[in-house]
């Protein structure tokens, strides 16, 4: 299985939180899904998505011949009021230091708890293994936060051990509920 974070978009470049905004991809995003479809060893027979458009774009890209299955399972985590903003906006802001002193326990204002996204995000994998049973060859484009709580989930470590960059991801051996990681993308 190959877990890839979608390519860049206009507000990933500016490292602002974009969890449930619907951005795009920019111009430098699609280019690099461009150079990574080049790189991927196979064609997934499953191709499961966030239902953002910054995910599907990016399945498009790189796997132009795979059906899509959107999930909004596997949605990226809501910021609530922080959405749109950057770090330099918002760390003087008590409610942002009360939020990163909690490690997402807390919400941001209007968003998501680590706990809800977990929640979520574990569910849609059990939506994929009931449908996939059997396949050899599945991949999901998702989010970052989504990769790391699978990968958190399914293996060890913290969940930030498993960040990883646009277009980047995981090659994971799934058996049953064993995860093996084979290498990175």
């Amino acid at each position: 299985m190959i877990l890839l974070r979608h390519a860049a978009t206009e507000g990933n470049l500016a490292r602002r939180y974009i969890g449930a905004t619907d951005e795009p991809l920019c111009d430098a995003g699609r280019a690099a899904a461009r150079e990574l479809a080049a790189r991927i060893p196979f064609i997934p027979r499953r191709l499961y998505v966030s239902p953002l458009r910054r995910c599907a774009e990016t399945a498009r890209v790189v796997f132009p011949d795979a059906p899509i299955v959107a999930l909004d399972g596997l949605r990226e985590a809501n910021f609530g009021s922080f959405e749109g903003r950057a770090y330099e906006e918002l760390r003087d802001a008590t409610e942002y230091q009360r939020w990163l002193d909690s490690s997402g326990d807390i919400p941001p204002p209007g968003g998501d708890t680590v706990s809800e996204v977990r929640a979520r995000v574990l569910d849609a994998w059990e939506t994929i293994r009931a449908d996939c049973s059997g396949c050899q060859r599945i991949a999901l484009v998702v989010h970052g936060g989504t990769i790391m709580t699978l990968m958190q989930a399914h293996l060890t470590g913290d969940l930030f051990d498993w960040q990883v960059s646009n277009c980047g991801g995981f090659v994971v051996r799934v058996a049953g509920d064993a995860w093996t990681l084979v290498g990175g993308v």
